[in-house]
């Protein structure tokens, strides 16, 4: 399974992420911080750890599941 890791400590809370995941997997939560609601939907495709525009998010692949 991916992992979507989100730094609090540099997210700003703009939502950028969850509009972007093409899987649902990211939702605004209590705090107002992101959070992997559905992490084991995720692709692993990048694009909230490529459209953060703080580097908050960083994707981890899980090599299991890459194309060979």
């Amino acid at each position: 399974m991916n992992v979507v890791e989100i730094y609090k400590g540099w997210c700003k809370k703009c939502g950028i992420c969850v509009a972007f995941c093409p899987r649902d997997v990211l939702a605004i939560g209590d705090d107002g911080y992101p959070t992997a609601k559905n992490a084991e939907a995720c692709t692993g495709c990048g694009w909230c750890e490529l459209r953060c525009p703080d580097f908050a998010i960083v994707v981890q692949k899980d090599e299991r599941t890459k194309d060979s």
